[in-house]
């Protein structure tokens, strides 16, 4: 298993091969899907909510029942993981497979897509704290 640092740099990225285990040390931004078009909206309009440059964003809900990943070829997701990459989001973590371009703005920005299987009470109970960081009413 590999352990992963965050922020996380670009060397790191490009040491990892497809099928690695990793696990992730430190902070994970979470947004579901109705929440990162409004993030990718906001850094066009050179609002900077949150500082992504290194970051994971795991394509979720997170609630008081738990957290767990949903599926990250949504349109209102998959859409909007180029333009976060490029932006500095090095990891994305979710479920689903996504399109052959989606894969190719990935890998130009040294970006990963990590899979995850739905695996609620587990990752609920790794979640050391929470804080709304930004769009409270999308969940």
């Amino acid at each position: 298993m590999k352990v992963i640092n965050m922020p996380v740099t670009d060397d790191v990225i490009r040491d990892l091969d497809v099928g690695d285990k990793i696990f992730i040390h430190g902070k994970i931004f979470t947004g579901r899907d109705a929440a990162l078009p409004r993030l990718v909206k906001s850094l066009k309009h050179g609002k900077k909510l949150i500082d992504i440059n290194g970051s994971a964003i795991m394509h979720t809900a997170v609630s008081d029942a738990g957290i767990s990943p949903t599926t990250s070829n949504k349109e209102e997701i998959e859409e909007n993981i180029p333009y976060l990459a490029g932006s500095g989001v090095k990891i994305h973590i979710g479920k689903g497979a996504l399109s052959e371009k989606t894969i190719e703005a990935l890998d130009k920005e040294d970006s990963i897509f990590v899979v995850t299987p739905p695996a609620a009470a587990l990752l609920t109970s790794k979640v050391k704290s929470k804080k709304v960081a930004a769009f409270a009413e999308e969940g």
